[in-house]
């Protein structure tokens, strides 16, 4: 069977669906919004529509990585404007941040291209060698309770005001996205004040560590894949490499399946209102292993790629090392 063949059968884009997703989620977007703020005094409104509306928030960040892709509408046209649209509610600017997930496309699985991905990733011959300073820096990077919120903090608020390559792919329209943002979360001071602003950003904040979360197990777990050229094979990587995430259909949908990472990065020009239906279209002998919740913490755990086992490992013990140098120096 050829998946890429297989895959094609779903590729079909449809402007119904996608104007759906589109706008309802803007709905779910702007209500949970005004009423977490306008409810602000009862605790049992205000902390379900924070939810919702962080859920509502990545959900637009993904519709905008598909029509990064050209997925998500039927023409290049649409897919663009629709692009743009998104980018002051989802902190990122359209061009230069599908240019950049272009180029994580291209070196997914690549150690030589390590620099392409969201999370950086240090392999265990790497850390053997590394100096003290380089050990905790990475060791304070890798903290899921440094990562997630920091790394939201840090990713969706500063980082992607001037994302990397913006001179090479257009800091124009990095400067207007900014403008634009500036606008909305001027115009929700305007109507709310101090008060809705910080409750926008603590929602923004919410839906920005969801976000680091799954991007953290799209390629981080223990299974995933590796390797160098001329070794290195796209499909494995696409398929082994990229993580199924089941958390359940309510979660897939509230995310807009990119949960299913492993089918998106075999064929990006899969719509995401059709990548549950190819992904569980796959014969058994080739439906890859699904990630439960449990399991997808777990793997936050994981911090070393180790090149000789294949896998992603933790960091070493002390007696681990103690009792590696011990049989290389009986060796």
């Amino acid at each position: 069977m050829n998946l890429r063949e297989h895959t094609r059968k779903y590729c079909d884009k449809d402007n119904r669906l996608a104007s759906l997703s589109f706008f309802g989620t803007f709905v779910v977007y702007f209500t949970s919004l005004w009423l977490a703020i306008s409810q602000s005094g009862h605790w049992y409104v205000l902390i379900p529509a924070v939810v919702v509306h962080a859920f509502s928030a990545v959900r637009l960040y993904v519709l905008q990585h598909d029509t990064g892709h050209h997925s998500l509408f039927a023409t290049r046209e649409l897919n663009e404007l629709a692009g743009h649209a998104l980018s002051p509610f989802t902190f990122a600017p359209f061009e230069v941040m599908k240019q950049n997930h272009n180029l994580h496309h291209a070196g997914v699985g690549n150690l030589d291209h390590r620099e392409t991905g969201e999370i950086n990733t240090m392999t265990l011959r790497e850390w053997n060698n590394a100096g003290f300073w380089s050990r905790l820096q990475y060791r304070l990077y890798r903290n899921p309770f440094i990562l997630v919120p920091a790394g939201a903090l840090f990713t969706y608020f500063i980082r992607y005001r001037w994302p990397k390559n913006t001179m090479r792919f257009g800091w124009k329209g990095v400067v207007l996205h900014n403008v634009a943002v500036l606008a909305w979360v001027g115009l929700i001071y305007v109507l709310s004040g101090w008060h809705g602003l910080g409750i926008y950003f603590a929602a923004s904040m919410v839906g920005g560590m969801l976000g680091v979360f799954l991007v953290y197990l799209q390629h981080n777990f223990e299974d995933t894949y590796w390797d160098r050229r001329p070794d290195l094979d796209p499909q494995i990587a696409a398929i082994q490499g990229s993580s199924c995430l089941d958390f359940g259909a309510w979660f897939d949908h509230a995310v807009a399946c990119i949960t299913l990472h492993d089918i998106h990065h075999l064929n990006s020009r899969i719509p995401s209102y059709r990548l549950r239906a190819c992904h569980y279209s796959l014969p058994e002998e080739f439906a890859p292993r699904r990630i439960k919740f449990l399991e997808a913490v777990a793997a936050l755990n994981l911090k070393l790629w180790d090149e000789e086992q294949g896998r992603l490992v933790r960091f070493p013990r002390a007696e681990d090392r103690v009792r590696s140098t011990a049989d290389s120096i009986v060796g």
